[in-house]
């Protein structure tokens, strides 16, 4: 039985798991967020997960959106994932999860506390996500509208005093409201990167082997790969060079330099100089 349950006072008494998963792991995150995610929330979980130590569990909830990219980023960088599901472990919802899952349960698990047959209704959500905050060392919204479902489990993560960190994002965008919110009312910790959140927690940054460089490296898409190699000639260029180098059109150009500064693998320096991170 996870031990951190007992520590929150309406813990399920009772909870069917199938797996592999240390439910009690030294460290354990939950990553929640909207189901409509946008690229910017993709790349901000699969950023967090490939930098985070091996040994942390990834908690979520196997849903569309922000769950099945932290579960999937979390299968590929070789980490422990658990999916709470709000229902029976004899189905299976969304039914598109269905390999995701069973990957899963090679490298984690399925976690419920409902019995076989019980269908996945609207009133199951917010009791599994009880769970999905109370298992958790810390909880991170990735992005959430205000009244979204991922705003439930962030308010039970608060009250049971454990750590819980937002991402900020645009304030126009309705992804990032609920994010924005949290941190306004001094709920949440301002996420900024993976290294700033694992000294908030204690955990130190783990060390990548060529191996897992590589995995990450394929999947850039074919842009960012080229800008990465050229990048890696000499320690700085010029935007102009880099253009004149990469050869890509202004619009992609500025598109791939954005996405790789978003995932930390670039940045740009004061007079248009352009370094890798």
């Amino acid at each position: 039985f996870p031990q951190r349950l007992l520590n929150c006072p309406d813990h399920p008494t009772l909870l069917y798991f199938k797996g592999n998963a240390n439910l009690n792991a030294e460290k354990v995150i939950s990553i929640i967020g909207t189901r409509s995610n946008s690229i910017y929330g993709k790349q901000v979980t699969e950023q967090l997960i490939h930098s985070i130590p091996p040994d942390v569990l990834v908690i979520s909830g196997l849903a569309f959106g922000i769950d099945a990219i932290a579960h999937r980023a979390a299968l590929n960088n070789n980490l422990s994932t658990v999916g709470v599901l709000a229902h029976g472990l004899d189905d299976l919802y969304p039914s598109q999860h269905r390999s995701l899952a069973k990957e899963m349960l090679n490298k984690g698990g399925l976690l419920t506390e409902f019995t076989q047959h019980t269908l996945a209704n609207k009133y199951n959500f917010p009791r599994r996500n009880r769970i999905v905050a109370g298992m958790a060392d810390a909880t991170i919204v990735i992005e959430t509208a205000v009244k979204g479902g991922s705003m439930i489990t962030a308010d039970l993560a608060f009250h049971y005093n454990r750590e819980l960190f937002a991402v900020p994002g645009r304030i126009n965008d309705e992804r990032s409201k609920g994010c924005l919110q949290l941190i306004q009312q001094n709920k949440a910790i301002v996420y900024t990167n993976a290294t700033a959140f694992m000294e908030t927690m204690g955990w130190e940054n783990k060390q990548q082997t060529p191996l897992q460089q590589l995995s990450f490296f394929a999947t850039l898409t074919e842009e960012e790969q080229l800008i990465v190699q050229v990048l890696k000639e000499k320690d700085l260029f010029t935007v102009d060079e880099l253009y004149k180098r990469v050869g890509l059109n202004s619009s992609r150009m500025a598109a791939a330099l954005l996405s790789l500064e978003i995932q930390h693998i670039i940045h740009i320096i004061p007079g248009k100089m352009v370094a890798l991170s």
